[in-house]
């Protein structure tokens, strides 16, 4: 399989396994002429199931920095476009992720393998290229931007003058954003699929002055905690919420 890209053919290739051969044999290469047999055989490559669709324009400096944390790859810069990606099964994620490096100059920052789901963040300066390579991995699957999971909010609540004793608890179990602070307001908010928490995470940034205490984009569900001055976290969790709800609209 081939898709197009400023003119030039960029290769879809890699290894199948067929599991009725014996010895050697077992493992076939496919190259790029054979790529009408390989879709005539039905690829397993139209057998993966987007749930996670996730571009945002611009990283705010908060949520880069703390996806910097966690990130196995690049990292993100502030300004930087992201699509974050989550697919099924798992292992799939692995050949979403040599598409979408092969269809453009997008850099990989992080990429999560589990058993149900995989999830991968590419980053670009130019939010045309982060697109670009987003649409390859539609077209390349089978799928459509509209025929990703929903966004299920499974819980979200504001919580105002937090005590002493809940923050520490929570600046012990999260350490790799800020801190919450005593008498702050706090706003979580719990989605499924797991990786809309980050459009809303980066929504509420740019609405508000608040502070990124935690972002869990991975796993069954996505967590995201906020704090700061009682008006301050209301607008943010407004925007948020916004942002949550736009994913189902445009679904």
């Amino acid at each position: 399989m081939a898709q197009r890209k400023g003119g030039s053919s960029v290769a879809i290739t890699g290894t199948r396994v067929d599991p009725e051969a014996n010895g050697p044999s077992c493992v076939t290469v496919t190259t790029d002429s054979e790529g009408h047999r390989i879709t005539r055989q039905g690829s397993d490559v139209g057998a993966i199931e987007l749930r996670t669709h996730v571009f945002i324009d611009s990283l705010q400096p908060q949520l880069a920095a703390y996806m910097g944390t966690v990130s196995q790859g690049f990292l993100p810069i502030p300004g930087d476009a992201c699509l974050w990606l989550e697919v099924s099964p798992g292992m799939a994620v692995h050949r979403v992720t040599d598409i979408a490096l092969k269809a453009s100059t997008v850099r990989l920052g992080q990429m999560v393998v589990e058993r149900a789901f995989g999830s991968l963040a590419l980053y670009h300066r130019d939010q045309s290229t982060v697109l670009h390579s987003g649409q390859v991995v539609l077209e390349a699957i089978g799928s459509r931007i509209e025929q990703r999971s929903p966004c299920t909010v499974t819980w979200t609540e504001i919580i105002r003058a937090i005590t002493p004793d809940h923050a520490v608890l929570i600046n012990r179990l999260n350490r790799r954003g800020s801190m919450i602070q005593a008498g702050m307001s706090m706003f979580i908010l719990e989605t499924e699929p797991a990786g809309y928490v980050l459009i809303a995470a980066n929504e509420a940034e740019k609405a508000s002055n608040i502070t990124v205490v935690d972002v869990k984009a991975v796993g069954a569900f996505g967590r995201l905690t906020l704090a700061g001055r009682e008006g301050d976290v209301e607008e943010a969790a407004a925007a948020a919420m916004r942002a949550v709800a736009s994913i189902n609209s445009s679904s």
